[in-house]
């Protein structure tokens, strides 16, 4: 349902039109204040203008499950892409981003954070600069679904987890959560498995056949980063992979590519042993993308064993937060 509200000034629409005094906005929109410093304000909005322009530019269609198309030149996502897929009005989101004197409710800026899937520093810098007080702090905007958070407690004992093709950690299960590591014991900037895969002692030591694991990675990586190879957040994993290991410059420097493809995954668990588990990814959405990998036992041996995770992991659970699943 929308609200129409008067603007309280006249303004010039996206397509370049005057727009008439009483035009009207979209829902929780509210009038625009009068700010003490003008060009404080100026200079605050330009800044948001351009923070929603960049993080709007660095995520892909299929990031969100919308089809690329043969035609598409913007970089990232189209305005009116992030303007339905956070409900509000095209018109008042290009506003935002031409740095327009108007104010939104933080009803509003959640649903544009949700969108342009902010992590949880993003989304506080964006209500900053909006100067609005965020009405769930610490929210991540990951754009992982009950659904999805769902189908991870149901594959239990069985480890599961979402991946972007960054291969960074979007959510898990119980198992999976204790399966080479305890990762809610890792800072959020740390959940990225190729980032785990080279520089921490107890996930590497759980790999069998590191060497080849972080070779495959790395090529996978680079396959996937053609798509991304100008965007902030990928470049900045390579530069601080390449200051923190010497075996993944090494491995970088041969430019090597690999398809995905599922695997045999041999692992050695500290307290429950040996494990031979199947590797298989699943695409969330219409689109690669987003990614829900689940290993499934090769015997039974790694069948019950799993179960004994799961069963430590429930244990750790009930005894502490956050619950067995866990979105980051």
């Amino acid at each position: 349902m929308t609200v129409d509200m008067p603007l309280t000034q006249t303004a010039t629409g996206p397509d370049g039109d005057t727009a008439p005094r009483h035009a009207t906005a979209p829902p929780h929109a509210t009038t625009p204040r009068h700010a003490t410093t003008p060009s404080d304000d100026a200079a605050r909005r330009a800044e948001l203008a351009a923070f929603l322009r960049s993080r709007r530019e660095r995520i892909t269609p299929e990031q969100v499950g919308l089809p690329r198309g043969a035609r598409r030149r913007t970089p990232g996502l189209r305005r009116e892409e992030v303007a339905h897929l956070g409900a509000v009005g095209v018109t008042w989101y290009t506003w935002l981003e031409q740095a327009r004197d108007i104010h939104v409710s933080p009803q509003v800026l959640d649903a544009v954070a949700r969108a342009l899937l902010l992590d949880r520093a993003e989304r506080s810098h964006l209500f900053a600069l909006a100067g609005a007080i965020d009405p769930t702090p610490g929210t991540e905007c990951t754009g992982v679904t009950r659904e999805l958070r769902q189908m991870l407690r149901q594959l239990e004992p069985f480890p599961a987890v979402l991946q972007n093709s960054r291969f960074d950690i979007l959510a898990y299960n119980a198992t999976y959560g204790r399966l080479m590591c305890d990762l809610d014991a890792l800072p959020e900037e740390d959940r990225n498995c190729m980032w785990l895969a080279f520089t921490h002692p107890e996930w590497r030591a759980s790999v069998v056949d590191l060497d080849a694991t972080m070779r495959v990675m790395a090529a996978k990586f680079r396959a996937s980063m053609a798509e991304h190879v100008a965007e902030p957040a990928w470049k900045a994993l390579v530069a601080r992979l390449t200051e923190a290991s010497a075996e993944f410059r090494e491995i970088w420097a041969q430019h090597e590519v690999i398809r995905p493809m599922s695997s045999l995954k041999l692992f050695r668990h500290p307290r429950v042993g040996a494990l031979q588990l199947s590797s298989t990814s699943l695409w969330t959405g219409p689109n690669p993308g987003p990614k829900l990998l689940s290993y499934t036992p090769v015997d039974e041996v790694t069948r019950e064993r799993l179960e004994q995770l799961a069963a430590e992991a429930a244990r750790s659970a009930r005894s502490a937060e956050p619950p067995a699943l866990v979105t980051v």
